[in-house]
């Protein structure tokens, strides 16, 4: 299965269209490292994997049992993961356009 969805990969529409890595760019491979074991490669190519999944988990988790009630969880793990989101980005296109 895991080499399946290494064959399938949907193209970045973003890259496309403006030819710079879009904020989700390396979030299937490192998916797909992860899947592997691989964390710390995983790790290197897209610094928010795991905290995607846990939020994406914790999101559906209380949207079937309804546990977070004041969206306090949600909340915290949503502003976390965006700002490492944003630092792993700025770091990637300052070291891949800014320093060459």
């Amino acid at each position: 299965m895991i080499d399946w969805l290494q064959r399938h990969m949907l193209p970045c529409a973003f890259k496309q269209l403006f030819g710079i890595d879009c904020p989700g760019c390396g979030f299937q491979r490192s998916f797909i490292a992860l899947l592997r074991g691989n964390f710390a490669i995983s790790f290197s190519l897209y610094p928010a994997t795991i905290l995607v999944l846990v939020a994406a988990t914790v999101s559906l988790l209380d949207m079937r049992y309804h546990f977070d009630t004041k969206y306090a969880i949600k909340k915290k793990l949503l502003i976390f993961t965006l700002s490492v989101i944003f630092v792993s980005y700025v770091n990637k296109m300052v070291s891949l356009y800014l320093i060459h």
